[in-house]
């Protein structure tokens, strides 16, 4: 099995793409992160939905959890709306990370192995540096388990 045998039409942002909508289309489609691309189809980064959490949770809280619990249920539903005029540039990392990204030929073994070297969810299938799919962890756990 294949890179290619495994790979899925896959969700993308750019890297100007508002942050609540991407967190949106994180929800929506129940995606581990967002593949984000360049205007000609080449993967750039990979965004896991907890750095877009990141970016929507106070720092007071992430810093300190117990002060999450003195907010109460009403203003923490809100929190998200502090995605509102941002990117998506603005939620990844300062320092970027090897970029997930396999070709078609790639095994199952490659691509567990960049999964878990790169700690991402998902790797990106490009075919000549072009995006066409994607591999999810999930996808791969079941086909090794053949769950």
């Amino acid at each position: 099995m294949r890179a290619r045998d495994l790979a899925v039409d896959f969700p993308t942002a750019t890297l100007d793409t508002p942050a609540l909508e991407a967190a949106k289309l994180l929800a929506e489609h129940d995606l581990p992160g967002l593949i984000l691309v360049d205007p000609d189809g080449r993967p750039l980064s990979i965004l896991p939905g907890t750095q877009v959490l990141r970016l929507a949770v106070p720092a007071y809280c992430q810093d300190d959890p117990a002060l999450a619990r003195v907010v109460d249920e009403a203003h923490a539903d809100l929190f998200l709306r502090r995605l509102g005029g941002k990117t998506v540039r603005e939620c990844l990392p300062e320092q970027p990370k090897e970029l997930p990204v396999a070709d078609l030929k790639a095994t199952v073994l490659e691509l567990a192995a960049l999964m878990a070297r790169t700690r991402s969810p998902l790797v990106a299938v490009v075919d000549g540096g072009r995006l066409v799919g994607a591999v999810t962890l999930q996808s791969l756990l079941d086909h090794v388990l053949e769950v």
